[in-house]
Formats: structure tokens, C-alpha cells, sequence
């Protein structure tokens, strides 16, 4: 008697298991974290180093350190990309839509041998730049060349770049959240939590910060605590493995980037 109680109980445990909703157990949420304009105080820029996990090092070529902060980088074990500058960014390597392609072509060789150890690229600015179609199609199909992934900062609606990137299936990602337009560490904070409550979402959210003091206080108090809010940080390169080139909702529809 007692067998066969036993017997029906774990038959009753067991189809209760099998009832429970597919979405019962908690889904992933990743977050990613690229800084951007690195490379102009180095001792500001080891602060980036020094945080607490798979931070994305996005260097600019035509500042005074760029070339020894991306050997530091890649020492200290994260992922290095470049910076680039695109119109309306100025100076020697910026894009600009009126240049020929060779131009375009001269500026981004000289901004990779300036910045080593590469695995990408994203835009810096580059509001007007990210709108021109064919500009951005051969940049993809350059970067696919080159073996490197590019990542779209979305500095404007307007932007083709992850558009272009998708049709070739080149390895890319969108940024989601910008955490310090509103350099107060009350509003970055505000912006994490965002970009967290995001990855909670829709799984996943791609953060784009800068090296300014509040920007790195609040990450410096905030990053170790991501654990205990069901975050698991990750690196550039798997968001892009975790995202499949798919569009996200805010980027696009079905998968698919407009």
C-alpha cells in the first residue's frame, strides 16, 4: 500500500513538472558594455581597464595615446575596436560623405595601423556618415574582408550601417542604451537600470558609455552588483553570437533591420 502511494505521488510530481509553463523558469539577460573614446588620458583610461569584467575598449585614432593604450588593452585580456570617426566628425581619419571611396579606403588603413589589435569597429558620431548606403555597403563588405565585426552606435535614426552589415551576414550589433548623455551619476544610473530592465526584456541590451568620472563612479559601484540582479555580462563578441545579427524591436521588425 504504502509502495503504491509512493508510486502515485511522484507520477502526480512529475506531470505537475511537465505542466508548468515553458516561461516559468527565468530566460538569459545579457548585457554588454563598449566605452568609447579611449585613448586620450591614459591614466583616466586605465580606470576602464580596472573594471570589473569584459569591458569593449573603443580607441580613437587621432588621439595622443591611442597606439599604446590598445597594446595595454589587449595586455589586460578585453576586446579592442576602433573608434572611427565619421562625419560630422572632423580630422584626419574622419568619413565624410563627400569623399571617394579610395579616400574613405586611405583613412580607415591609417586609422587601423594607428589602433592594433582590433576585433571591430564602431562609429564615432557619424550621424550624417551612417546614412549613406553605399558608403556603408563597401565598409561591410571590407570589414567581412578583414575578419572583423562592426558595431552600430546608432548615433542617428537615420543609420544603414547594421541594415548593410545584415545583408551580407557580416558579424554586427546595435547599441541599445547610451549611459551618460546626461553626465550626472544620478541620470547615468538611471540609464543602467534601463538598459538592465531592456536585457530583462527582450534578453539581451548593448550599453555604449565614456570615460568621464561619473560614467566610471557609477560603473565602478554598480558593475559588481549585476550578478545579483539575474545579469550576466558578457563580452562584444558573444552579443553577436547571442543576437545572431538579428534586429532588436527598437531597430527593426521581425529580426530584420530598417
Amino acid at each position: 500500500m504504502l509502495l503504491r502511494f509512493v508510486c502515485a505521488l511522484l507520477c502526480c510530481l512529475a506531470g505537475f513538472a511537465q505542466a508548468e509553463p515553458a516561461g516559468s523558469t527565468p530566460h538569459k539577460a545579457y548585457l554588454t558594455l563598449i566605452i568609447d573614446d579611449l585613448g586620450q588620458n591614459l591614466p583616466r583610461d586605465r580606470r576602464v581597464l580596472a573594471l570589473p569584467g569584459p569591458v569593449t575598449a573603443a580607441i580613437m585614432p587621432d588621439t595622443p595615446h591611442a597606439t599604446e593604450f590598445a597594446r595595454e588593452a589587449h595586455r589586460a585580456g578585453k576586446i579592442v575596436i576602433l573608434h572611427m570617426p565619421m562625419d560630422p566628425a572632423t580630422g584626419p581619419y574622419a568619413w565624410h560623405p563627400e569623399l571617394p571611396i579610395e579616400e574613405l579606403q586611405k583613412r580607415l588603413n591609417a586609422a587601423f595601423e594607428k589602433v592594433p589589435f582590433t576585433a571591430g569597429i564602431n562609429n564615432h558620431m557619424g550621424s550624417r556618415m551612417t546614412a549613406q548606403p553605399a558608403a556603408m555597403a563597401w565598409l561591410m563588405a571590407e570589414l567581412q574582408h578583414r575578419h572583423k565585426f562592426f558595431v552600430d552606435s546608432r548615433t542617428s535614426a537615420q543609420t544603414v550601417a547594421a541594415q548593410q552589415a545584415q545583408k551580407i551576414d557580416l558579424a554586427s550589433v546595435s547599441r541599445d542604451v547610451f549611459l551618460d548623455d546626461e553626465r550626472t551619476e544620478a541620470a547615468i544610473s538611471t540609464q543602467l537600470q534601463t538598459a538592465i530592465a531592456l536585457a530583462h526584456k527582450q534578453g539581451s541590451a548593448v550599453m555604449i558609455g565614456h570615460p568621464y568620472p561619473q560614467t566610471l563612479a557609477v560603473l565602478e559601484r554598480e558593475l559588481p552588483r549585476l550578478k545579483a540582479q539575474g545579469i550576466d555580462w558578457i563580452d562584444i563578441r558573444q552579443m553577436i553570437s547571442v543576437r545572431s545579427n538579428r534586429a532588436m524591436a527598437g531597430h527593426g521588425k521581425d529580426g530584420v533591420y530598417r
